[in-house]
């Protein structure tokens, strides 16, 4: 949204309608004080960005003061309706201090580059400037984000697969561990982002390529703490079991899997840190598509703009995934909720 867009008219209406509220808020006694002051810095964020002057122009400067602006209204009639809120309240309530601390830092951001260019242009460009990337480059960024998201999914999910079959086979047979374990000691501390040049050229496409390259990443950790568990659980819990009647395959579907599992999900969690970080090597060095090619043309092009809003999209979408994983660990194992923290 431009200026032409938004209009003064616009403008002026939302300012007038900011002040009578801001009035009105003051002449009552806000439910949340703590969010009445975020409130206020980022009230003033929104006038560093749109009242001090750029040095050289930026095309959403306006928009993004009238955003911040906006923002601060909305925090000031949460701070007046309070627990009427619902959960939202109890949300706002924890996260007071950061949004207290994100307007100082959006505005320092502001004041280094774009107002006195303290930060040397166009190397660290101003927050408007990712928001114009955000409106203008959707389009390959989201197919960027797509391309990254089925990789990561095909290869975690080989890998996690692969790595959870070897493991539960290694750590309950020990013939299956005779063989398995030298070859987790030879291949496992190997960095798989090594082999890229190797695998790229093995493979009859970068696709193909970069899938094996995440799966080979995510399978090793899921192997050895999957192996970790089945061969760790008590013998006390077998004697039962065998004691009740259990065979052979009852004690290693309903006694040694599921009291593995809190060792598997470190392995799933280990495993997708792995394969995230070879999807974006991958991506840059050989894959053709996704973030990590994504932040590469834009290095090249000396875009940082889009640069750093790839990267910010980046952590968005891999902070997200991490996220989905422990809120599956905590559903599946509500007795170990809250024991490993995210």
């Amino acid at each position: 949204m431009t200026d032409a867009v938004l209009g003064p008219t616009t403008r002026d209406s939302a300012a007038a309608g900011g002040i009578a509220l801001v009035r009105g808020f003051l002449s009552s006694r806000p439910a949340f004080p703590g969010l009445a002051g975020a409130a206020g810095l980022w009230l003033v964020a929104a006038a560093v960005t749109g009242l001090w002057p750029d040095r050289t122009s930026h095309r959403l400067t306006a928009d993004l003061a009238a955003a911040q602006a906006l923002f601060a209204i909305l925090l000031l009639a949460s701070a007046a309706l309070g627990p009427r809120l619902g959960r939202l309240a109890g949300w706002l309530r924890r996260n007071v201090p950061w949004l207290a601390v994100l307007p100082v830092l959006l505005t320092l951001w502001q004041i280094a580059s774009a107002k006195t260019g303290w930060w040397p242009q166009p190397y660290f460009p101003p927050p408007q400037d990712l928001a114009d990337v955000y409106a203008t480059d959707y389009a390959r960024l989201w197919s960027s984000l797509r391309h990254s998201l089925v990789l990561l999914a095909l290869g975690t999910g080989l890998g996690a697969l692969a790595g959870f079959l070897t493991g539960v086979a290694t750590g309950w047979s020990r013939g299956v561990g005779y063989w398995v374990h030298p070859v987790l000691r030879f291949i496992g501390p190997v960095p798989t982002t090594a082999l890229i040049p190797l695998v790229l050229f093995t493979f009859p496409g970068t696709f193909s390529a970069g899938i094996f390259l995440i799966a080979l990443a995510t399978w090793f950790p899921v192997t050895v703490l999957t192996w970790s568990g089945v061969a760790s659980v008590d013998a006390a819990y077998y004697d039962v079991a065998r004691t009740l009647g259990a065979d052979r395959r009852f004690l290693l579907l309903r006694v040694a899997v599921p009291a593995s599992l809190p060792h598997v999900f470190v392995g799933l969690f280990m495993g997708l840190g792995n394969g995230i970080s070879v999807l974006v090597v991958a991506e840059m060095l050989g894959v053709k598509d996704g973030l990590g090619y994504y932040l590469s043309w834009a290095q090249g092009w000396g875009a940082y703009g889009h640069l750093y809003a790839g990267l910010l999209l980046m952590a968005l979408l891999f902070s997200a995934v991490t996220t989905l994983l422990f809120r599956t660990r905590d559903r599946l194992l509500s007795w170990q909720k809250g024991t490993v923290k995210w």
